[in-house]
């Protein structure tokens, strides 16, 4: 099993000036990670929707490479996004399953199928170009630069250790006000960031 934060440390240094969209507990500790912030959009409240989002994202700036951090939970909740990516294809699309087995964001409740799904195996049956899974940081991270260089979409499946968000954290959390700025509004300085006009 790997630890997550030291996964994207490595994905970090490979990055370049990638769009990173991580949602849900498969994000925790990117904000500590990345070193472009202004390139980072947070999809926190639309659980299985990340990956849709870093499709149509893929698919309007062709030219910028992007990068999804999914959780084994929110794309159970979307499977049907494999098939359309593997459909449409994108070169420059990534993505990565952050795969812990438990649903972190609720407390750690089992996943339908935790340790016997094989999303590697989905996502190549979909049509993705590439598909790997890693359980070991230095297996990943000898592999790292040539998996980021191929081209998309790339689909890598990360088994980690859970980072369980307990309900008084949620409360917690809650309490503080939650949420800095806003979806549309992280999306609206985005689009702005990589100079897309906006009808």
């Amino acid at each position: 099993m790997i630890d997550q934060v030291d996964f994207m440390k490595i994905i970090e240094n490979l990055r370049g000036d990638a769009v990173v969209i991580p949602t849900m507990r498969a994000g925790v500790g990117w904000a500590e990670v990345s070193n472009n912030q202004a390139r980072d959009i947070g999809v926190s409240g639309a659980m299985g929707k990340a990956s849709s989002f870093a499709l149509g994202l893929s698919l309007a700036k062709p030219d910028t490479k992007v990068i999804v951090y999914d959780g084994d939970g929110s794309l159970l909740m979307n499977l049907g996004a494999l098939v359309t990516i593997g459909n449409k294809a994108p070169k420059n699309l990534y993505h990565f399953l952050i795969d812990n087995g438990v649903y972190a964001t609720t407390g750690g409740q089992d996943v339908p199928g935790g340790g016997v799904t094989d999303y590697a195996e989905m996502a190549e049956a979909a049509g993705y170009r590439h598909s790997y899974e890693f359980d070991n940081l230095e297996d990943f991270a000898t592999q790292a630069e040539e998996v980021m260089a191929q081209e998309g979409p790339v689909f890598v499946c990360v088994k980690t250790v859970p980072t369980v968000r307990h309900p008084h954290e949620r409360a917690a959390s809650r309490q503080q006000g939650g949420v800095i700025r806003s979806f549309p509004q992280a999306v609206q300085e985005l689009m702005q960031e990589l100079g897309v006009s906006q009808a």
